[in-house]
């Protein structure tokens, strides 16, 4: 009978420690979700950043931002996200969605959370069936978590910022 009981004890307390480990993971299967959210509004805000900049200097000509606002309501777990610039039909989309799992590094050796890809083109690019794209993640650095493109053709990677969105732009222009 006292192997019994021993063997109940340890029953329990490997499922209490099991209760444990189950809200550890639910705990930051909410972080995650949460940063999705600020990430997304984060890739927003440097897009409409450019954009503005752009138009501040601008005399004769208006860049578009689709959508022009963006808040965390606005973003799709399931699904995809898109966020497009505009200017006389030059066109820099950018397009991003979740990973299957909270956490992945099968594309990137990084750990991202997000991953998507930017495409430029325009009307000339179009006609000849080129679209140029490169990938976007959002990583889960040590140091920091942030939006990084890579380019796969060349191997090069960086942040996504406005001083990559003038790269991209002035390929098109």
């Amino acid at each position: 009978m006292q192997g019994l009981e021993n063997r109940l004890k340890r029953l329990a307390e490997n499922i209490d420690a099991l209760a444990e480990k189950d809200e550890v993971e639910l705990e930051r299967s909410r972080e995650i979700f949460r940063l999705r959210r600020i990430a997304a509004i984060e890739i927003h805000s440097i897009c409409a950043e450019f954009v503005a900049s752009l138009n501040r200097l601008l005399s004769r000509a208006e860049v578009m931002l689709d959508p022009p606002v963006f808040g965390e309501e606005g973003f799709q777990e399931i699904g995809k996200n898109l966020i497009q610039i505009n200017v006389r039909g030059r066109i820099l989309q950018i397009e991003f969605s979740a990973t299957a799992e909270l956490v992945s590094t099968e594309d990137f050796r990084i750990p991202y959370t997000l991953e998507g890809a930017v495409r430029a083109f325009n009307q000339q690019l179009l006609e000849k069936d080129i679209v140029e794209e490169q990938l976007i993640y959002y990583t889960l650095e040590k140091e920091k978590k942030w939006w990084r493109f890579f380019d796969a053709r060349t191997h090069r990677s960086g942040p996504f910022s406005q001083e990559y969105l003038v790269t991209l732009m002035e390929e098109i222009i």
